[in-house]
């Protein structure tokens, strides 16, 4: 009753301010635009903007060769613009408007940010769309299917889907295309080869779909005139705050407001003091809101932090208990002295992250964004906060935390415990330090290429995990998202497979299991996208990418690549069984090992990558042959140059140790590769 009170008051004192809020809902026009935006010679440099609409009085964003009416402006670093469709392809009339967003030069970033994020979203079926960055490498994509479970309001790749926006995204490029030799089973929409889609960028929060526009797209219903909101972050100039403070005559900041950095991209902005409101980019734009209307506000804001902070205990009960709090408690306690998991406070992870400051982040991956933490016990900890978990699979949810805190495996990411005071639980990570096994053979300088004798002993790593999870362990675990970027390597250079958000436990009395889109493209078995099932040997496929990417140094999917050659597992398999794989392994290893020694590991890559799942050998098989692999590799490095002695490996493959030149005389036997265009 107080807090009502106190809130009256307050809405009284600032009667003005309550009827600039209760007009900004009304469309905004070129006489409210707020400095420093405005027509061009009362402007800002690169904040220019002109007046158009019906009556003149609409402000328009002119970016390049196109011009973009401006829905709102914020002082806290956002502009909202009205887009449209970037990109369509209807009956063979192609509109590739990709190219229009260009903001290099510009004080813009397309935002990414959690109250403004935008997404890459594409409508139709069967389709595959990826973000391009810089020097065309892979940002982010998704990919579409159709099938009868279409759900209105759900964009998670039935019909539609969505790709997150990279941090500190100007420019881009797209590459799309189909993906053949899928079939569409009971589509709840008429699917034809002439059938339309459409890639947008727009505000998540303002976007719902439903089958009558998946409907209406792939009919080409004036899909071209859809308009969509996007945000743009906007900062003063490429210097921060300290920089641009040395400089009086260009700072941005006026008098009574302080400045702070962007969080996305470079430069910085302004806001007013506390006790202040206004422009903080205009002169005398901070105005004192008065002592006894400060005092109302402190008071206000006190009561509603004590308001605050008895829903937050609440709440922080009610997710501990929806997450499954108790019966992960029971578990631990039927663990007894031999229980490793810990629960963890949301306040310890806090403080453990900073705050979860954006500084902290390790990187982000398709199931969350992981972050660095300091325990109090000096413990260095990754932190992963994951996107979502279904609610009615909350037990299995936790019986697999369950399973996974069990896994003691020296080359597994331990998992040391967990928070589920949030929404969405937290899980705490060993602290892996060495980056990842894709930035060490695909982000480094042709200068430094890391010796094949560590690739080989990483791949018999990896492979033994796998091996152990599908096989040793008492239920068996698929892992469903093996690919570089998900094998962590320790300051020795010892492979750690991380980034379980995608792995099932699977039933002892069953093979496999069905699931909506998983996984990585380039690294996804082609049996899925028959199926929609996942089993071990899908672990296998992954790992067979793997194997030819420590081949051959070359990323999964690349648009450098000529088109029959973008798919790396496609482009190795024929090039193998052409004999040609002289041609696509990395030259400095052929010098290491000779090419008859790494013939046998293309071989090995080559079973992996069968399209059949019951051809591919199984994971505990592939971790004795390159165990056996790296025993012979050692034996022919400490061998005399002249030695020649024959070694058999398991499955019958004879190698001889001590030979440096590859025979030209060996005989393949070739799989034939079926006609299946992987996504792109």
């Amino acid at each position: 009753m107080i807090l009502e009170l106190l809130l009256l008051l307050l809405a009284a004192s600032l009667g003005t301010y309550i009827s600039e809020a209760k007009n900004s809902s009304s469309p905004l026009t070129c006489a409210g635009i707020p400095y420093p935006f405005g027509k061009s010679g009362k402007a800002m440099k690169g904040f220019e903007i002109s007046c158009g609409g019906i009556n003149g009085t609409s402000p328009i964003l002119q970016l390049g060769k196109h011009a973009y009416q401006i829905e709102d402006i914020s002082l806290q670093g956002k502009l909202s613009i009205d887009t449209g469709v970037i990109f369509q392809s209807c009956r063979g009339d192609v509109t590739d408007g990709s190219g229009w967003i260009d903001l290099e030069g510009t004080p813009y970033t397309i935002s990414d940010t959690e109250s403004s994020k935008n997404a890459l979203t594409m409508v139709g079926c069967d389709r595959t769309v990826l973000i391009l960055g810089l020097q065309t490498i892979l940002s982010s994509g998704c990919s579409t299917f159709c099938d009868s479970s279409i759900i209105n309001g759900s964009c998670s790749g039935l019909g539609c889907c969505q790709a997150s926006i990279p941090m500190g995204l100007k420019s881009f490029s797209l590459m799309r295309g189909n993906i053949d030799n899928v079939r569409t089973i009971n589509p709840p929409v008429n699917v034809a080869d002439t059938t339309c889609f459409q890639a947008f960028f727009v505000k998540k929060s303002s976007f719902s779909f439903s089958t009558e526009m998946l409907q209406d797209v792939m009919d080409g219903d004036q899909v071209s005139q859809a308009r969509y909101p996007m945000v743009l972050d906007w900062s003063i100039g490429n210097e921060t705050c300290e920089e641009a403070g040395r400089k009086k005559e260009t700072y941005a900041c006026k008098e009574n407001s302080y400045c702070y950095n962007s969080t996305n991209g470079v430069g910085y902005r302004c806001n007013c003091n506390p006790g202040y409101d206004g422009n903080p980019y205009s002169n005398d734009g901070c105005k004192g809101v008065g002592l006894s209307l400060l005092l109302i506000i402190i008071g206000s804001l006190w009561l509603y932090w004590l308001s605050n902070k008895r829903k937050l205990i609440k709440m922080k009960a009610k997710f501990f208990e929806q997450n499954g709090g108790l019966f992960l408690q029971q578990q631990i306690l039927s663990q007894g002295s031999n229980a490793t998991l810990k629960i963890f406070s949301i306040e310890e992870l806090e403080k453990a992250t900073n705050n979860f400051n954006e500084k902290q982040i390790l990187g982000h991956g398709g199931y969350g964004t992981v972050y660095k933490g300091v325990l109090p016990s000096k413990k260095v900890v990754a932190i992963k906060k994951s996107k979502l978990v279904d609610e009615s699979q909350i037990e299995q949810f936790i019986n697999e935390i369950t399973i996974l805190s069990q896994i003691n495996h020296r080359n597994v990411v331990r998992l040391l415990g967990c928070c589920l005071e949030t929404q969405v639980p937290l899980l705490v990570y060993e602290f892996i330090s060495n980056r990842t096994l894709f930035h060490h053979i695909h982000g480094q300088t042709n200068d430094f290429s890391m010796p094949w004798e560590d690739r080989l002993r990483i791949a018999a790593e990896t492979a033994g995990v796998l091996a152990y999870l599908h096989s040793t362990t008492s239920t068996p675990i698929i892992h469903r998202d093996i690919k570089a970027t998900n094998i962590l390597l320790d300051e020795n250079y010892t492979a750690k497979v991380s980034d379980f958000g995608a792995s099932r436990s699977v039933p002892l009395d069953q093979t496999h299991i069905t699931t909506l889109v998983q996984g990585t493209l380039g690294y996804l078995d082609p049996e899925y996208f028959h199926t929609s099932q996942l089993t071990e040997k899908s672990d296998v496929y992954s790992f067979g990418v793997v194997l030819a990417e420590l081949l051959t140094r070359e990323i999964p999917i690349s648009s450098t690549r000529s088109e029959d050659q973008r798919n790396l597992a496609i482009y190795f398999t024929l090039m193998f069984d052409k004999q040609h794989l002289i041609q696509l392994i990395e030259p400095q290893i052929i010098e290491e090992a000779g090419m008859e020694h790494l013939f046998v590991v293309a071989q090995l890559a080559r079973r992996c990558l069968n399209l059949k799942g019951e051809e591919r050998p199984t994971m505990k098989e592939v971790a004795m042959e390159l165990e056996g692999l790296r025993s012979i590799f050692h034996k022919q490095q400490l061998a005399p140059q002249n030695l020649k002695k024959i070694e058999h490996l398991p499955g019958g493959i004879v190698l001889s140790v001590g030979c440096t030149e590859a025979s030209n005389q060996y005989s393949l036997e070739v799989d034939m590769l079926a006609s299946m265009d992987l996504p792109r």
